[in-house]
């Protein structure tokens, strides 16, 4: 096995399907940048199987395995909704990634069906999807007049959401009393966090056991049959967006 990582790099990826070609692989299972490199048809045009993973397909004849983000924006937004807020960030990314575009699409539909405004859910872009654009962009929104500041977010990741967090408390915000915070992907430092963070949860073992099994059965060439799976995400409720009821405690009678 060749393992590569590419960083949400298109050159980086280039370079590693140009090694994998050499190399002379039997199948490539690859998590694409925003877009799909021209190598990947090259490489298929050569006979060698490429299976999509968190990423749906656009040709009949390709094997895929995605979640259904749409959906996972959607259980995010309406989580916060519910929780009654009206003014929601979602803090996503410029790199144009289909995942990432689809999240954003599932929280502006929530957002506009229940407050019937755009003016309801302010989107934040930064450049990469890390724990410091995560920072930065919780100083945006503590700087935003009282007003207009959201009262929550949802990213479209957990290193944002951590970010995010850090910033917030560093602050002197309380999460979530005066600032509610979703991420996405649920990683395992989402649950270790400070103040533990709700996320959207992909069946990520899943994902990676049937696209195994679809590249492998591909390469095997028998009979195989194309394949284009899509997973539902889950919502992950913790404390970063669920206020905690005090604990009552009954007298006994004397």
């Amino acid at each position: 096995m060749i393992l590569c990582n590419s960083d949400d790099l298109a050159e980086k990826e280039a370079a590693h399907l140009d090694v994998l070609a050499e190399q002379r692989v039997q199948g490539v299972l690859i998590t694409p940048t925003a877009e799909l490199s021209p190598a990947l048809d090259a490489l298929r045009a050569r006979g060698v199987p490429v299976v999509l993973l968190d990423r749906r397909a656009t040709e009949p004849d390709r094997c895929a395995v995605a979640v259904d983000d749409l959906h996972g924006g959607r259980l995010a937004a309406d989580h916060l909704l519910e929780r009654g807020h009206r003014r929601i960030a979602f803090v996503g990314g410029s790199s144009g990634l289909p995942q990432v575009q689809e999240r954003h699409d599932g929280v502006e539909q929530a957002v506009l069906e229940a407050c019937g405004s755009d003016d309801a859910l302010t989107v934040f872009s930064p450049e990469k999807l890390t724990v410091a654009a995560g920072r930065e962009a919780a100083e945006r929104i503590i700087g935003m007049p009282a007003a207009r500041r959201p009262t929550a977010a949802i990213c479209a990741n957990d290193l944002l959401a951590l970010g995010m967090l850090q910033e917030m408390v560093r602050h002197g915000m309380h999460v979530p009393e005066d600032f509610a915070i979703v991420g996405y992907d649920d990683i395992d430092f989402a649950a270790a966090a400070a103040v533990p963070l709700s996320s959207v949860r992909k069946p990520r073992q899943e994902l990676g056991r049937r696209a195994a099994q679809l590249l492998i059965d591909e390469a095997r060439g028998e009979n195989h049959l194309h394949e284009q799976l899509l997973f539902e995400p889950t919502l992950v409720v913790r404390e970063s967006s669920m206020v905690r009821r005090p604990t009552v405690r009954r007298q006994g009678t004397a």
